[in-house]
C-alpha cells in the first residue's frame, strides 16, 4: 500500500480488539501501575500526535482487548461493541491462544476472521491485522510454529483480498531477542511493545518515528548450555505449569477482567 501523509493520518477514531498482546502485557502503564499500556496505546498516541501537528483534532481511541481471549470470543464479544463505536480504523489480534490448545482448527479461525474483515471493509472501516510472531526460539511454544505460519499465510491472503493493512510480527528481527520479551517469554516487554508500535505505523503505510525501529540489539555473549537448561526449567515451573493448571481447571487469565478503554477516550499529546 502507498505511504500516506505522515503528518496527517486519516483516522479520527481507532478501536483495538484482541487478547493480551493488544491489552498491552507486559508493559506497565507509567500513569497507572495497575494497568498495561502496550503497542496499541503507543500507536494511538503516535497517530494522535501527528493529527494534532497537522491541525486536526486528536485521535479518539478505545481498547476492548482482554488477555486470554480466544479468537471466537474476540469476534463475538468485542467486535460488535467495536462496530457500535463507529471507528474508521480497527486493529485485530487473535488466534495465538487458540493455537496453544491441542486440536486448533486454523482453517476455521481464518474463515471467521475473513468474514469479520469483509464486513468491516464493506462498511468502509480500515483494518489492521496482526500476524503471530515467530516462536522458533521459544521452549515448548516452538512446537506451534507450523500452525502459526499457516495462520499468518492465511492472514496475508485475507488482507490482500479485502484491502486490509498488516502488522508483520513474524518478519520483525528486533523481537527475535529475549530482551524484547517479559520473563514469561509469552508477552512482550516495554521495549518490545515500543518496537511493535513502530511496526504498526509501517503496516499502516506510515513512516516510523525511528529509522532503527527493527534493528537487532547488540548480541549477548553465548549462554552456557547448563545455564540455558536451568533458565528453561525455572520458566517451566514459574509460567508453563500454571498455564497448564489453568487449562485443566478451564480457567483463563482474563476471567472477570474488563476492557481498559471500553469507550473512546481522547488521546491527549504533550
Amino acid at each position: 500500500m502507498s505511504t500516506q501523509d505522515t503528518t496527517a493520518p486519516p483516522w479520527a477514531r481507532y478501536v483495538a480488539v484482541g487478547d493480551s498482546l493488544t491489552e498491552g502485557m507486559v508493559d506497565p502503564d507509567p500513569t497507572d501501575p495497575g494497568r498495561h499500556r502496550g503497542w496499541a496505546d503507543l500507536l494511538a498516541s503516535a497517530l494522535s500526535r501527528r493529527r494534532t501537528a497537522a491541525g486536526q483534532p486528536p485521535l479518539e481511541y478505545a481498547n476492548l482487548a482482554v488477555r486470554g481471549r480466544l479468537l471466537r470470543q474476540i469476534l463475538s464479544e468485542q467486535l460488535p461493541t467495536a462496530r457500535d463505536l463507529r471507528p474508521d480504523l480497527v486493529s485485530i489480534t487473535g488466534g495465538g491462544n487458540d493455537i496453544l490448545r491441542p486440536g486448533a482448527d486454523v482453517d476455521a479461525l481464518l474463515r471467521s476472521l475473513e468474514d469479520t474483515v469483509a464486513g468491516l471493509r464493506a462498511a468502509g472501516t480500515d483494518v489492521l491485522l496482526v500476524t503471530g510472531s515467530d516462536p522458533a526460539g521459544a521452549p515448548v511454544i516452538r512446537l506451534t510454529r507450523a500452525k502459526v505460519a499457516v495462520l499468518n499465510t492465511g492472514l496475508w491472503s485475507i488482507a490482500h483480498r479485502h484491502g486490509a493493512h498488516v502488522l508483520d510480527l513474524w518478519g520483525m528481527r528486533a523481537i527475535q531477542d529475549w530482551r524484547m520479551w517479559a520473563e514469561d517469554r509469552i508477552h512482550l516487554s516495554t521495549a518490545g511493545h515500543e518496537r511493535v508500535a513502530q511496526a504498526a505505523l509501517v503496516g499502516l503505510g506510515l513512516t516510523p518515528d525511528h529509522d532503527a525501529w527493527d534493528d537487532p540489539l547488540s548480541p549477548l555473549p553465548p549462554e552456557a548450555r547448563a545455564d540455558r537448561w536451568r533458565g528453561n526449567a525455572r520458566w517451566a515451573q514459574a509460567y508453563a505449569l500454571p498455564w497448564v493448571q489453568r487449562r485443566l481447571r478451564r480457567q483463563s487469565s482474563g476471567d472477570l477482567r474488563r476492557a481498559k478503554y471500553p469507550e473512546p477516550v481522547t488521546v491527549e499529546t504533550s
